[in-house]
């Protein structure tokens, strides 16, 4: 097998430009009346996101595309261990923030940080470099199976306790794909899927929040202006967008009517905003982003590549699909934010990270 460099993947980068310029397009509108209410400035949130989401997630991006993605195999361990402190820290008073009874985010002065994002990328570094050490005995129970389900069970449990059942099922689920893209048998697989579902049915039983958005799930019309609220709300404006929308800037579930119109909703004002058509563009973004990735992975030089850029890709489009899945009602609400456009510094600047490594991998072909 032959490696060569050359350009990089420029689809990829089309679409992840794509992505970002309708992330910062759409916050903008949907930020503009919570910005002003809480801040006394229409551009505050936008500009947030500018300065400590788009320009340090560029800086990383950029570095992570010069640098050959091989050498992230030294930071791995390093990398998951800082990240287990930092979410151990969210914990401890005057280091960890807390809001709406959980406590996710280190503050650092004027802005936060949110580890667990942080954690979607160094967890799936460790993964793909453990795997490929491990080679043929990821088959085995005892060398491959055991260890694997310890140290998810490890993060799973740090997550949990912030609580966050979305990133965590989030976080569950890519480190499933790339277990079994290395090989794992089925076994193992039904084993998880027994043992996974069995935990998150316990989970969801033991907070009434997470019993009360399950049984939203399952009767949306139950209590509207209660525990149904949310998800009536993000109905009501994707249905008022029609075809072709109000047009960008005419939402008005963004008037208090709708929760958390720029984290995890912020796709009922895109659908109220811009209609169904372009709504489905967005979409389809996401799933040329899958197509790009995933065959990035599978022409990627080495198992290392082929698995980290697997774990990049299934992150990127899970996160997605859940997050649009919840505000159209197939999925239950979870909190999960849309990737490159929900408002969070944290979440761009580590996913442009990642996309830059992503990138580097495209550069590498075999033949």
């Amino acid at each position: 097998m032959a490696v060569r460099l050359h350009s990089p993947d420029y689809p990829l980068i089309i679409i992840l430009t794509l992505l970002v310029i309708c992330g910062l397009v759409m916050l903008m509108s949907a930020s503009s009346v919570v910005s002003f209410e809480r801040f006394g400035s229409s551009t505050y949130l936008i500009g947030h996101q500018l300065l400590y989401g788009l320009l340090f997630g560029l800086i990383g991006m950029f570095v992570a595309i010069r640098v050959e993605y091989q050498r992230w195999k030294k930071w791995a361990f390093p990398g998951l261990l800082l990240t287990i402190l930092l979410l151990v820290a969210v914990f401890i008073p005057g280091i960890g923030y807390g809001f709406g009874g959980a406590r996710r985010w280190i503050s650092l002065g004027s802005t936060t940080f949110q580890p667990t994002e942080l954690l979607k990328l160094t967890f799936v570094m460790y993964l793909a470099t453990w795997v490929e050490k491990r080679g043929s005995a990821i088959k085995d129970a005892a060398y491959g199976f055991a260890p694997f389900v310890a140290s998810l069970g490890i993060v799973a449990v740090l997550v949990m306790l912030q609580p966050d059942l979305g990133t965590m099922t989030v976080v569950a689920l890519i480190s499933i794909i790339i277990y079994f893209v290395a090989g794992a048998p089925l076994k193992h697989l039904l084993w998880m899927m027994g043992g996974g579902s069995i935990l998150t049915f316990l989970v969801i039983q033991m907070s009434d929040y997470r019993s009360a958005r399950f049984t939203v799930f399952l009767n949306p019309n139950l209590d509207p202006q209660g525990i149904g609220y949310h998800i009536n709300q993000a109905l009501l404006a994707i249905g008022s967008g029609g075809v072709l929308g109000l047009g960008l800037g005419h939402s008005r579930q963004k008037y208090n009517f709708l929760p958390e119109v720029t984290g995890d909703s912020i796709f009922a004002i895109i659908a109220e905003e811009l209609g169904f058509i372009l709504s489905v563009g967005l979409i389809a973004l996401f799933l040329a982003l899958m197509f790009r990735g995933f065959s990035i992975a599978q022409h990627a030089p080495d198992t290392f590549g082929k698995l980290l850029a697997t774990g990049i890709t299934s992150w990127f489009v899970l996160q997605a699909f859940v997050n649009i899945g919840a505000m159209v009602g197939i999925l239950p609400l979870t909190g999960i934010p849309l990737p490159f456009v929900s408002y969070g510094s944290s979440a761009l600047a580590v996913s442009l990270l990642a996309a830059g490594i992503l990138i580097n991998i495209s550069r590498q072909t075999k033949t």
